[in-house]
């Protein structure tokens, strides 16, 4: 067992108000605050350039990490671009900018290139502040912290008040942030949420530190950073929810076309496609093969409240699918990437369900010494990859290069390769 093993095995963890634990593990329980006001109040909502550029230079004036969030329409507008941008540093203050109004803040971004960034749960919002031009170089995730240190509850309300003692009005988390002008109780929210985020990453890098797992968060950190932009889903049609109920291929291509009307409908009227038409009425309509308006507008999802122009256009689209060849049909399923799903290792496979049974063990017992989620310790599909087709040789170093190639970091790979090696080399992990 290693440094951090042992530190990590033997030094409790505070979960609930105060700060988190000294080198001797206890810590205070005071109930915890309500944090009800911004310390300097609600800022006012940065919407023009000259405003913007005050605020550029004051966050380049600023010293220390900057604390930095995103609110988006989810739910309400088409795709995840951001609304509301807040950002905190120490000699700066708090910002509210408005990116609708203010669509390029490379300028902002590239005045906090040398600060590190604190987000909590920056894969959330990576991908709509890249849209605007902040990229960060250096940055700490708070939720990923704290998954790493073993807290049971992640969340940045339960996060703030375990590990700080404050409490977080978090009734605006799901409102349309895309509404012109924000409500003053929205922007209070919006304010609060990074007001302690700095105060949390340096609690947290201390609880890290204390468990020897600083190191191992950093290189998490460093990976988010350079990770590329993810690729567009391949047939995001096929995530359809319901579609385990539609088998045949004709009616694979009415989800497709009516999906992607609906996508191209959506994306011009910029609204959530679910306001367009629900997933449940799609998988309706393809079960169903209407053949005609009147046999759509019966349907679940079609209702009266639908007018005939909006029935017909739907219909077009079941109409299409219907007259398609059988080679212009989609395939039942994906192209399978890598393994198969593991329920089917078992028939395919036994040995290799054998091995993943051993190395799921392995991993689980490995994480819960370590006190974190094993999905943290070591990605599921990792796993699943090294036992479907493990090297011809098993060993700590062909297996340590199969999952440092699999994309692990070195931190995983050190602690992970030595129980994989084990499970792998097992008697009964090599035969059915």
């Amino acid at each position: 067992m290693t440094d951090a093993q042992e530190t990590a095995a033997d030094m409790p963890l505070r979960t609930t108000g105060g700060t988190p634990p000294d080198d001797g593990g206890s810590s205070a329980t005071a109930a915890p605050i309500p944090l009800l006001e911004p310390r300097e109040g609600i800022p006012p909502v940065i919407a023009d350039d000259t405003a913007l550029a005050e605020v550029v230079a004051a966050f380049a004036g600023g010293s220390g990490p900057v604390a930095v969030d995103a609110e988006r329409a989810s739910g309400y507008r088409y795709g995840q671009r951001a609304y509301l941008v807040q950002l905190r540093r120490e000699g700066a203050g708090t910002a509210l900018i408005d990116p609708v109004a203010c669509p390029d803040l490379s300028g902002l971004g590239e005045a906090l290139s040398d600060a590190e960034w604190v987000l909590h749960a920056a894969t959330q919002d990576l991908p709509c502040l890249r849209e605007i031009g902040m990229i960060p170089s250096r940055l700490f995730d708070t939720e990923l912290a704290g998954r790493l240190a073993g807290f049971p509850r992640v969340g940045l309300g339960a996060m703030v008040e375990g590990v700080l003692g404050f409490v977080l009005e978090k009734g605006h988390s799901a409102v349309d942030w895309s509404t012109r002008p924000l409500p003053e109780p929205w922007l209070r929210y919006a304010a609060l949420d990074v007001e302690l985020l700095v105060d949390l990453r340096d609690a947290l890098e201390k609880e890290l530190d204390r468990q020897g797992k600083l190191e191992w968060a950093r290189q998490e950190f460093d990976a988010i950073v350079a990770a590329p932009p993810a690729e567009p889903r391949k047939d995001p049609w096929r995530r359809t929810s319901g579609m385990h109920k539609v088998r045949r291929r004709r009616q694979l291509a009415v989800v497709r076309e009516l999906w992607q009307t609906r996508d191209r409908i959506a994306q011009r009227r910029d609204v959530s496609p679910g306001k367009v038409l629900s997933d449940a009425a799609i998988v309706e309509a393809a079960l169903a093969l209407p053949a005609n308006v009147h046999a759509l507008a019966a349907l679940n999802g079609f209702g009266h409240r639908m007018g005939r122009r909006q029935l017909e256009q739907w219909q077009a689209a079941v109409d299409r699918a219907k007259a398609l060849t059988d080679g212009q049909l989609p395939q039942p399923g994906q192209p399978v990437v890598g393994p198969p799903p593991p329920r089917a290792w078992a028939d395919k496979d036994p040995a290799a369900a054998a091995r993943l049974s051993a190395a799921r063990a392995a991993v689980s017992s490995l994480a819960e010494r370590l006190n974190m989620p094993q999905e943290n310790l070591i990605a599921p599909d990792t796993v699943r990859r090294l036992c479907w087709e493990p090297p011809k040789a098993v060993d700590e170093e062909t297996v340590g290069a199969a999952l440092a190639g699999f994309g692990a970091r070195p931190w995983q790979v050190e602690l992970v390769t030595p129980v994989l090696v084990a499970a792998l080399s097992a008697k009964d992990a090599q035969s059915p």
